[in-house]
């Protein structure tokens, strides 16, 4: 983690992410990565696109993905990949997927995270989802799907 020079506007010091406040650490993110993707395998509809896309890599796109949620929550900066192109090769993703895979995350982070953390992962999640989903529907010479903004 990189200190923040001393005319930083939010102090000196070492950088700390969103997560830090509502107790998110690294053995909470491996255990909510592990969790969902461990559903998203059993799901019948995102299972088979993951395990096509994934084959025998679980192991090291685990290891990713708790590295790309660390440097979300944590500002560990220890993520250094390309969501958008990765999932834009994939072309079994459709946007029909992401309220699936949205409705599940939240599902298993409210499970397996104390209440403030699984607000916060759902928000990013969101967030992060619609950014991909419409990111794809764009490079595909799509229209993004219309949602109605998420209830606070």
């Amino acid at each position: 983690m990189a200190d923040r020079p001393p005319d930083h506007p939010r102090g000196e010091g070492p950088r700390a992410g969103p997560g830090v406040a509502v107790g998110i650490d690294e053995a909470m993110i491996h255990d909510l990565v592990h969790a969902f993707y461990g559903r998203v395998r059993e799901n019948k509809t995102l299972g088979p696109i993951f395990d096509r896309a994934i084959g025998e890599r679980w192991d090291a796109h685990l290891a990713k993905l708790c590295d790309f949620w660390s440097s979300v929550m944590l500002a560990t900066g220890r993520f250094q990949g390309r969501p958008m192109q990765a999932h834009n090769r994939l072309p079994d993703i459709q946007p029909r997927h992401f309220g699936r895979w949205l409705a599940l995350f939240g599902d298993t982070a409210r499970q397996v995270c104390p209440p403030a953390a699984a607000v916060l992962f759902v928000e990013r999640a969101t967030m992060i989802g619609r950014s991909l989903e419409m990111g794809l529907s764009v490079s595909r010479g799509e229209l993004p799907p219309l949602r109605e903004p998420a209830a606070r």
